[in-house]
């Protein structure tokens, strides 16, 4: 019976270990997936399985090269081989034709990795120390964005719009129930929910709310909406009178609790009795996949180390409590809002 529980405990051991060691390894890892990607083994190999001897030659590398690629791609369960022959596992494909994987991949590869670097120090002084890796006197990321390279803001906001650009549409048709007069969207980004809005109805009154250095940028791609510049974490900043409908779409994960208090309770004061205030978030709790749910929480890191230094996804339950400190009530939640299960919280003034 004690050897018995001996190897029980050895087995549970070596497997934490090992889990261990995927963890420590996993940015060489991640680095060398990218490599792969960079210089077509990854798409050869799906097109054609192959051997080191034949990618060497149609790839136009050297030994050295593929042999240590192919074996950490092996050991991760990226390719498997079958003999001298390898191939492109499942996991494999799904960073060449996943959508939701190459956003994932591409935004943490060009927008995080670096500044992931600074993550105590961010932590600690609450501020995105990674951003310093790019400007080094910005406080957060957003009105830099126009300001980065190409590569950054392409894996940015393909990462930013990729999950919400789904709910449009459905959010579109419960807001636009009630016929509301008016319709503001605060944090409108690049404009897509107002796309959305203006293909349903080009006479609808809507105003999209954002940074100045956004804006100047939108304003000349979006024809049939208003715009309203404003920085809405100064607590000085005039609002606009709100009346009909409000819609923050995956915005207030954007601060941190004191911050999202002191913005709902700012709009709440700007709101004219009867408006209706959304708030669309892919709360860390409603996830029904284990998958999204990681991806959700890893996300909150790079609001630590690039975005601002203090916010990050949160439940459900956490958001209903911020949204009754500032003084509204929930008139509705709709659950499952798209394929990546957001959740419309509608709000009215108390």
């Amino acid at each position: 019976m004690e050897t018995y529980r001996r190897k029980t405990r050895k087995h549970s051991t070596i497997e934490a270990l090992t889990e261990a060691q995927k963890i420590i390894f996993a940015p060489l890892t991640f680095q060398a997936i990218g490599t792969m990607l960079d210089i077509g083994i990854l798409q050869s190999l799906d097109k054609n399985p192959n051997t080191v001897e034949n990618l060497m030659k149609e790839l136009n590398l050297n030994e050295y090269t593929v042999k240590t690629l192919l074996e950490t791609a092996e050991s991760t369960n990226i390719v498997t081989r079958n003999d001298d022959i390898f191939s492109v596992t499942q996991t494999g494909k799904s960073f060449l034709y996943d959508k939701m994987t190459i956003a994932n991949f591409n935004f943490i590869k060009d927008c995080c990795y670096l500044g992931a670097s600074e993550m105590t120090a961010s932590f600690l002084q609450e501020k995105p120390m990674g951003l310093k890796k790019f400007f080094k006197d910005s406080d957060t990321i957003y009105p830099q964005l126009p300001n980065m390279s190409e590569k950054f803001q392409k894996s940015w906001y393909e990462f930013d719009n990729y999950y919400s650009d789904n709910c449009f549409d459905i959010i579109y048709k419960i807001i636009s129930a009630d016929n509301p007069a008016k319709i503001f969207d605060i944090g409108g980004n690049t404009g897509k929910f107002e796309r959305v809005c203006l293909s349903n109805n080009p006479n609808i009154d809507i105003t999209m709310l954002d940074l100045k250095e956004n804006i100047d940028v939108v304003s000349k791609q979006l024809e049939g909406c208003k715009f309203y510049p404003i920085n809405i974490l100064d607590e000085n900043a005039q609002m606009p009178k709100f009346s009909g409908a409000v819609l923050m779409s995956q915005f207030l994960d954007c601060f941190s609790k004191p911050q999202i208090i002191s913005i709902l309770k700012r709009i709440k004061a700007s709101a004219e009795t009867g408006t209706l205030i959304y708030i669309l978030e892919p709360f860390t709790d409603n996830q029904i996949f284990d998958g999204a749910r990681l991806s959700l929480v890893h996300t909150s890191l790079y609001f630590t180390c690039m975005a601002n230094g203090n916010s990050k996804m949160y439940t459900q339950k956490e958001m209903l409590e911020m949204v009754y400190k500032a003084g509204l009530k929930i008139s509705n939640i709709f659950p499952a809002v798209g394929i990546h299960d957001y959740t419309l919280l509608e709000c009215q003034v108390r």
